[in-house]
């Protein structure tokens, strides 16, 4: 179990590490200065909604008839 929780935390970091670093260069050009932890947070809603947005909208089901 603790290694379970241990490898969800190293996953979550590194999936959310991208749209995080995007954040925090763009908050120090615009003054801002903020570090990844304070980033971290719109960092994690960035990634969730580029998730929704890019997941498919239809599902294609094959249906047998008999």
């Amino acid at each position: 179990m603790f290694k379970a929780l241990v490898f969800g935390l190293i996953f979550f970091l590194l999936a959310t590490f991208p749209a995080t670093w995007l954040l925090m260069l763009f908050a120090g050009n615009v003054g801002l200065h903020q570090s990844y932890w304070g980033t971290l947070p719109l960092g994690i809603l960035v990634s969730v909604l580029l998730a929704g947005v890019t997941k498919p909208s239809a599902a294609v089901i094959r249906r047998e008839t008999l």
